[in-house]
């Protein structure tokens, strides 16, 4: 049984004003939740306190949660750290209080639930190193963008490459939209996901791309646009058993993976589904709008075009 029948020849490019418009509506709605909401960054950007807390035996993470709310830490957040005995509690910054203080109520808070609770280690991240990362971060990003053009130009073309690099703006800001809009956590495992999602959207397109290139070999009388959609068409069903396959794992990871994993999990998912379908409906389009052409990707040689001249002579 195939997904998708070896025939299949859907219109794309027919479809992709409208594609075009819902991507502008989602990148707008993002731009406006950025200028007025922002991010609301983990304490891996804003700094804070950290707290290692052991247990005579493996404890619930649910029951430390529940007993950090009562004691007036709804906002903690909470993971094993190493073995199931063994628990790493973080906290945002507060204002006049240093971080004995805030170890001191943790651990009142936390023999509410369990007396035997001990406190192994306590670290306080300052906000200057939270700067850095968000700085870092963010030049990791552009480096990786920047890559990713010189990489396309040299393989293709200049025309693929902007489409390219277009489609992984779009996804990033899309997905970076999706988490101020909805004021998510935003830390180091959700860059990291962003970082993952370039490369999977990259690599969905190259595939696309791969296949025009081929197109435009052997559909030597197609058109452009016709190219494109054949294209589309050939990679549709790797398209969409690679991207289900990942939505399935994903969706595990976000239900049952655990809050730590949570952002991770959303920031892929997110990313995956505006990426598989920047792939089809940003990229390629694009490079029609530059009017990519079979000469673009196969230039003459120079023995042919002076050949030509003479016959034209």
């Amino acid at each position: 049984m195939r997904l998708i029948k070896p025939d299949t020849s859907i219109d794309f490019v027919a479809y992709a004003k409208y594609a075009l418009v819902f991507s502008a509506l989602l990148i707008v709605v993002s731009i406006v939740s950025f200028s007025m909401e922002k991010l609301t960054f983990g304490i891996d950007f804003t700094g804070g306190v950290i707290v290692e807390v052991g247990y005579p035996e493996a404890v619930e993470l649910q029951n430390v949660r529940d007993a950090l709310a009562e004691g007036e830490f709804p906002d903690a957040t909470v993971q094993h750290f190493g073995a199931s005995d063994s628990v790493m509690i973080r906290l945002a910054p507060e204002e006049g209080a240093d971080s004995s203080d805030v170890s001191t109520r943790v651990m009142n808070a936390l023999d509410v639930e369990d007396s035997a609770a001990e406190l192994r280690r306590v670290e306080f991240v300052g906000p200057q190193v939270g700067d850095e990362l968000v700085n870092k971060g963010g030049l990791a990003l552009l480096y990786t963008v920047i890559a990713i053009l010189i990489y396309v130009i040299v393989r293709f073309h200049w025309k693929l490459a902007a489409g390219a690099v277009a489609a992984l703006v779009h996804d990033i800001t899309i997905t970076l939209g999706v988490f101020s809009l909805f004021h998510l956590d935003f830390d180091l495992t959700v860059l990291a996901a962003l970082l993952a999602v370039l490369g999977y959207s990259l690599n969905d397109t190259i595939v696309v791309f791969d296949r025009i290139r081929e197109n435009f070999r052997r559909m030597r009388k197609a058109t452009p646009v016709e190219v494109v959609n054949a294209s589309v068409n050939q990679t549709l069903a790797r398209t969409l058993m690679t991207s289900g396959t990942t939505i399935l794992t994903l969706l595990a990871l976000f239900f049952l993976g655990g809050e730590v994993i949570h952002g991770f999990a959303t920031a892929l998912l997110i990313g995956i589904v505006i990426g598989t379908f920047s792939s089809i409906f940003v990229a390629s389009v694009l490079a029609l709008k530059l009017e990519v052409t079979s000469q673009d990707l196969f230039p003459p040689r120079e023995e042919d075009a002076e050949k030509a001249s003479r016959v034209t002579r």
